[in-house]
């Protein structure tokens, strides 16, 4: 081949190059995160949510784009970042952190969403069924309120001397089907305990509840999850612990930060499967036929170092329970 003609091929099959290198990136598919929680607490979450992705072969980066949105536990922002989102037309919404007062936003949407929710989406009318969700939603549940009773038996068993018990609860995110009041009800009564439960949605409310805690009495606390919560685990860690208050949480996250202990279900496990129901919409699946996944995994985490400065001697029946200790 002749030198005149060889640069002519290689001259053509370089102007194509910048073609086929946007029709490759075209063809990448876009989903989104969306999370009413902050960059920060969902960092490990992410991580499983990624996993799940890789499990069905999807890897951001190389054949799979990822949209983030982070709501920083200001709930009123969410409606407008679904609808921005819903804009840009991503394939897959990942919907994490799910607050009530979104569903009827999620049930309009046209594009698919895969959630973790906390509360019943059957009895709030979020989706048909367990079985069969129907529509563009499909996700994974976090059985919130089912664990309470567990949360005053755990931490009973820690401090046997408590009698009075305070519920520490986020108003928006409870207030919304939440099975916490009743359960800790129920709880508190089985364990003859005496209960108050105690409100919060704001840091400065925070500082001054955990001030008061003393003069009322409260001698242990259950902290309820909500996205306001955990994204101030560090916050409350530290204030429980200035102030000498024993408190159970149900996220690891908490007892990671500092916390004394934590008992729920195991959050990279869900957010894993929460990955794998998005890659498998890519692959063509309809989230109506995808059951909603309940969590089968639990664990349970003592910070031995916490329980040590607050002058508990965790009881060795405890410790035994315990997935993962603390030092």
């Amino acid at each position: 081949m002749r030198r005149r003609d060889f640069m002519k091929i290689i001259g053509a099959s370089a102007a194509s190059w910048p073609l086929a290198g946007r029709a490759q990136q075209a063809a990448v598919p876009t989903i989104a995160y969306l999370t009413s929680r902050s960059a920060e607490s969902d960092a490990s979450m992410l991580v499983a949510v990624r996993r799940g992705l890789n499990a069905t072969g999807y890897i951001e980066g190389q054949n799979l784009a990822i949209e983030y949105r982070f709501a920083d536990a200001q709930y009123d922002r969410l409606p407008a970042m679904l609808a921005e989102l819903t804009r840009r037309q991503p394939a897959v919404i990942i919907f994490a952190g799910l607050v009530g007062n979104m569903s009827q936003g999620l049930r309009d949407s046209p594009i698919p969403i895969v959630f973790n929710a906390g509360f019943d989406p059957v009895r709030t009318g979020l989706i048909a069924s367990i079985n069969r969700p129907g529509g563009n939603l499909t996700g994974v549940l976090g059985l919130v309120g089912e664990l309470t009773g567990k949360h005053f038996e755990r931490l009973h068993e820690l401090v046997p001397k408590a009698a009075n018990f305070g519920v520490l609860q986020n108003p928006v995110s409870s207030g919304f089907d939440n099975r916490v009041p009743s359960d800790a009800t129920d709880a508190a009564a089985r364990l003859g305990l005496r209960l108050r439960f105690i409100n919060a949605d704001t840091d400065d409310e925070l500082e001054g509840i955990f001030t008061a805690l003393g003069r009322q009495q409260i001698e242990a606390l259950v902290v309820t999850t909500s996205p306001f919560f955990l994204t101030r685990a560090r916050l409350i860690a530290r204030l429980a612990a200035n102030y000498r208050v024993p408190a159970i949480y149900a996220r690891r996250e908490f007892a990671d930060a500092g916390g004394l202990m934590s008992y729920g279900f195991e959050v990279g496990d869900s957010y894993r499967q929460i990955g794998i129901y998005a890659g498998r919409i890519l692959r063509g699946e309809k989230p109506a036929e995808l059951p909603i996944i309940m969590p089968t995994k639990f664990e349970m985490v003592i910070n031995l170092k916490v329980a040590k400065a607050l002058g508990l001697s965790v009881p060795p029946t405890l410790l035994a329970l315990a997935d993962e200790v603390i030092e």
